[in-house]
C-alpha cells in the first residue's frame, strides 16, 4: 500500500505591507509635567533623551482600545476587511493579562475570528519581530493577510517618581496588514537575543513576588510585607533600567544588526529612502545614523520628540508620522531597527506601503 501524498498551502512568492495605521493618545505630558515628579529640567531632558512631549493614555483607555483605533486604520489603509485575516499579532509586554492573549479580543472586536491570534512578548524588537512572522506566515502560504500590530499602555507600569526610564516612557499603538506581494517587499530578517543582558531592564516584581507580597500584606501588615523580598512596600511592579548598560549596547550593537539587514536585503545605505529605528532616545539615533555613515538624503524618523519611547509601537507610529510629513516615501525602502528588553533585536528592510 502506497503512502498517500500530502497537500501543502500554496505558497507566495514575495510580501510586503499593504497599510498602516496609528493611534496616539490624547493626554499630552510635558517635560515640565515630569519634573514635578523627579528631580530635573525640560533642558536636561532634551539633551539626554531629545524627548520634548510623550502620549499618554487616559485611565479609560486600554492597550486593546488603541490596538483597535490602529488595525481599523491599517485595515482601511490596506482596503482588507477583517474577515480576510489569516492571522492577527499584536507586540505587547502591557497589557495587564497574562492570558487569554490581547491579540484574540482584538480579533473579536475587529470581526476577524476564527483567525489565530496571539502576543508577542519581545518589548521594543516586537514590532520587528512580528513583521518577521507576519512575512513568514503570508509566503509560506499559512495566511494571505496578517496584522502586525505594536500597542502598549506603559503607564500603567511606571513609577513616576524614579528617574531610570519612567520619564521615557509614552503609550499608543501602531498596526500594519501584510499580504501577497509580485516583487519583493519585506527583506530578510536579521533578529536574536541576548540573554545574558536579560536584567538590564525589566519589571521590579514578578508575578509570584506580588503574590507572595500581596499574602503578607493581608495578613501582616504592609510594613512587613517590605521585609519579603527587601524592597519597598509597593507591590504593583514598575519597569527599571540600567541606563548606561542599555545605551553601550544599542550604540555599540544595533548598527552592525542593522549593517546585517542591509547586506541580506542586498541594499547599500545610499538605496534607502528612510530610516526607522526604535525610539529609545534621540542621542542614540543619531549615533547609528553616524555608524551607518547615511547619506543625507535618508529621511530619519524622530518621533521620540513628540511621542516618547513607546516600546514596541514606536516603529509603526515613526513611521506614520514620515509617511504623513513626506508623502513621496510611500513605496520607497527604509530600514527598521527594533532592540530592547530581553535584551532582543530585529531589523528588516521593507517597501513603505
Amino acid at each position: 500500500m502506497s503512502t498517500p501524498t500530502l497537500k501543502q498551502a500554496e505558497t507566495h512568492a514575495h510580501s510586503r505591507i499593504l497599510g498602516i495605521g496609528g493611534y496616539r493618545p490624547s493626554v499630552v505630558v510635558t517635560n515640565d509635567d515630569v519634573c514635578q515628579w523627579i528631580d530635573s529640567s525640560d533642558e536636561w531632558i532634551r539633551q539626554r533623551t531629545g524627548i520634548v512631549t510623550r502620549r499618554r493614555a487616559p485611565e479609560d483607555v486600554s492597550v486593546l482600545d488603541m490596538a483597535e483605533g490602529a488595525s481599523r486604520e491599517a485595515l482601511a489603509s490596506a482596503g482588507i476587511e477583517a474577515s480576510q485575516l489569516g492571522a492577527v499579532i499584536i507586540s505587547t509586554v502591557s497589557h495587564p493579562y497574562a492570558t487569554p492573549s490581547a491579540a484574540a479580543a482584538l480579533a473579536d472586536r475587529l470581526g476577524a475570528t476564527p483567525a489565530p491570534a496571539y502576543d508577542i512578548s519581545a518589548a521594543c524588537a516586537g514590532y520587528c519581530y512580528g513583521i518577521a512572522q507576519g512575512d513568514a506566515l503570508v509566503r509560506s502560504g499559512a495566511a494571505d493577510y496578517v496584522l502586525v500590530v505594536g500597542a502598549e499602555k506603559l503607564s500603567d507600569f511606571i513609577d513616576n517618581t524614579e528617574r531610570s526610564i519612567s520619564f521615557l516612557l509614552g503609550d499608543g499603538a501602531g498596526a500594519v496588514v501584510i499580504g501577497p506581494s509580485d516583487t519583493p517587499g519585506i527583506g530578510p530578517s536579521v533578529w536574536g537575543s541576548d540573554g545574558s543582558k536579560w536584567n538590564v531592564i525589566g519589571m521590579t516584581h514578578s508575578l509570584l513576588d506580588i503574590r507572595d507580597l500581596s499574602d503578607e500584606a493581608e495578613h501582616n501588615g504592609a510594613s512587613n510585607a517590605a521585609a519579603v523580598l527587601g524592597t519597598e512596600a509597593k507591590i504593583w511592579p514598575t519597569l527599571r533600567q540600567d541606563g548606561q548598560s542599555v545605551f553601550r549596547w544599542a550604540v555599540w550593537e544595533m548598527a552592525k544588526v542593522a549593517r546585517r539587514a542591509l547586506d541580506a536585503a542586498g541594499i547599500e545605505p545610499e538605496d534607502l529612502a528612510a530610516f526607522i529605528p526604535h525610539q529609545a532616545n534621540m542621542r542614540i539615533i543619531d549615533e547609528m545614523v553616524k555608524q551607518l555613515k547615511l547619506p543625507e538624503t535618508v529621511i530619519v524618523g524622530r518621533d521620540i520628540a513628540e511621542s516618547g519611547n513607546t516600546s514596541a509601537a514606536s516603529i509603526p507610529l515613526a513611521t506614520v508620522r514620515l509617511l504623513e510629513e513626506h508623502p513621496d516615501l510611500h513605496g520607497k525602502l527604509a530600514l527598521q531597527i527594533g532592540f530592547g528588553a530581553g535584551l532582543v533585536f530585529g531589523a528588516q528592510v521593507i517597501v513603505l506601503p
